[in-house]
């Protein structure tokens, strides 16, 4: 089984891209804090992506640095070469993605802007997404909750 459920922000703006078949594209890091024992410092991944589609138009559109997002995908390894040299990448392809951050910082904490769309790429879906983010799962305060 390849499956992959995160929950972070993103670290730049998202720019959608075009394949040379013209499907759109978008590269993405997601910043995802690990947690730590009390009183240590905190440690951050950094979680490269890639979503497809209509995905990719709509997280261009709606999203930008620090936005918060939901994702669920798999990972998947690519190779090319590069002056002689195999690179390696790994990196997550993002099936279904959420959009967690409010619609903007001037809008009430009850508006949210959540499009969802679910790629192209078949996923046998057995496992609920929202189920497996309990709220306990998010980094908010009382004002950050829609309810």
């Amino acid at each position: 089984m390849n499956k992959v459920l995160l929950v972070g922000r993103l670290t730049k703006d998202v720019e959608l891209k075009r394949s040379t078949a013209g499907t759109a594209y978008v590269n993405f890091n997601v910043a995802i804090n690990r947690r730590v024992a009390a009183g240590q410092q905190p440690q951050t991944d950094f979680i490269n992506c890639v979503a497809w589609s209509k995905t990719a138009e709509l997280m261009a559109q709606f999203l930008h640095k620090g936005s918060q997002v939901g994702i669920e995908g798999r990972i998947q390894t690519r190779n090319y070469d590069k002056d002689g040299v195999r690179v390696y990448i790994t990196e997550v392809v993002a099936d279904r993605v959420e959009f967690l951050s409010p619609k903007s910082s001037s809008s009430s904490s009850s508006e949210y802007v959540v499009p969802e769309y679910q790629g192209d790429n078949d996923f046998d879906g057995g496992s609920n997404f929202d189920e497996a983010f309990s709220m306990d799962a998010f980094d908010a305060s009382d004002e950050d909750l829609p309810f």
